[in-house]
């Protein structure tokens, strides 16, 4: 079957912003609730999307060692300034192999430390750009389903 040149996508293009950002965890099996939480909950039915690997632990100012903090700063200010964004959600997963495997927490104390690095995250976006209304929340599984909990 020979593939078309190009695909032509359902969803019509909006030139419209809504001024809103996500920062979470590049792991696909929660894209879909990612989106559905954040389109349905929060009523942001189009959003700038950050999804890199512990999403929101990059801000957390305790990863120095791995990743460049600067870049991720640089980032979000082009998106405040050209994007106009005024909303931004911080958002980190259960079970994520960025904690487990890259920074080597104990499974017991994975969540515990999530928790934190979200706190963390969020007050030093605050202190980047405190124009931003900042937000966090933690997915969890239960069974085959995903529960988003907003934290504030």
């Amino acid at each position: 079957m020979a593939k078309p040149d190009a695909y032509p996508s359902k969803h019509a293009f909006d030139e419209g912003r809504i001024g809103a950002a996500a920062v979470y965890c590049s792991d696909g099996r929660y894209g879909e609730q990612m989106d559905e939480y954040l389109h349905t909950c929060c009523g942001w039915p189009r959003y700038d999307r950050l999804a890199l690997p512990g999403g929101p632990a990059l801000l957390s100012g305790s990863l120095s060692v791995l990743w460049d903090e600067e870049t991720l700063r640089k980032y979000l200010e082009f998106l405040v300034r050209v994007h106009g964004i005024k909303k931004l959600m911080l958002i980190a997963h259960e079970g994520c192999a960025f904690y487990s495997d890259w920074l080597r927490v104990p499974p017991d104390g994975i969540a515990k430390r999530q928790l934190a690095d979200l706190q963390q995250a969020r007050l030093r976006v605050l202190q980047m750009l405190p124009s931003l209304e900042v937000h966090t929340a933690f997915a969890r599984r239960q069974g085959n389903q995903v529960l988003l909990y907003a934290l504030e």
